[in-house]
């Protein structure tokens, strides 16, 4: 079987429902069209609190509170609970087809946490996945994954925090776990690692973890 094609497409800085209007538009392109290329959304969020499909043992967040922060709060069809996504964080949609690799969810999750290990040790820390969805360094939660598949088809993803302002962080127990924390590349290595320089390892990472052939067409300067 050929390697599938995968497109990049760099949306900036958005606001997380112009986000999850471009990303319906390539999911339901691609289940309607299985065979056309996949895609790969990257961008930085305006701040914003989104909540995912998971309950249980975790309490209700007071998405009044967090209205009154200056952020967004949304509620979304992902797994997973409440996380933070700004400028400073790398988000990355996968919209893929699962179906045509006979693969499943547990296997594309953890692609998907191997990819951020890989982009890790790219700036030269040493990071682990854990129980806990996600990718952490010791007790701190440096990337969140929230995913969603239907009819084979992902979307939602993950976020990678580069240089992002941890203290929105604060006003939210991240992902349900209290006695958690959160991290950033800048943090980890002491000096500032922004979302363009988290990219190319990141495309490296994806390439070779879903072993597409990624298409990046160049930035045009206005």
């Amino acid at each position: 079987m050929s390697r599938p094609v995968m497109k990049v497409v760099r949306l900036g800085l958005v606001s997380y429902s112009e986000a999850m209007r471009v990303q319906r538009f390539y999911v339901d392109r691609l289940k309607s069209r299985p065979g056309s290329a996949w895609t790969l959304l990257l961008c930085e969020h305006k701040p914003v609190f989104t909540v995912g499909i998971r309950t249980g043992l975790y309490p209700d967040p007071d998405l009044d509170s967090l209205r009154t922060t200056g952020a967004d709060v949304h509620k979304s069809d992902r797994g997973g609970l409440i996380t933070f996504h700004g400028p400073g964080q790398l988000v990355c949609y996968p919209i893929m087809h699962l179906g045509l690799l006979k693969k499943g969810i547990r296997w594309y999750v953890s692609q998907l946490e191997q990819t951020v290990l890989d982009v890790c040790s790219d700036f030269g820390l040493k990071a682990e996945t854990s129980p806990h969805t996600g990718v952490w360094i010791g007790n701190d939660k440096i990337c969140a994954m929230g995913i969603h598949c239907s009819r084979y088809v992902t979307s939602h993803g993950l976020a990678l925090n580069c240089d992002v302002d941890l203290s929105w962080f604060s006003h939210i127990v991240p992902c349900g776990l209290s006695d958690k924390g959160v991290t950033s590349l800048s943090r980890e290595t002491q000096q500032k690692i922004s979302v363009e320089q988290s990219v190319p390892p990141l495309l490296r990472a994806i390439s070779k973890h879903f072993n597409c052939q990624l298409q990046d067409p160049p930035l045009i300067q206005s």
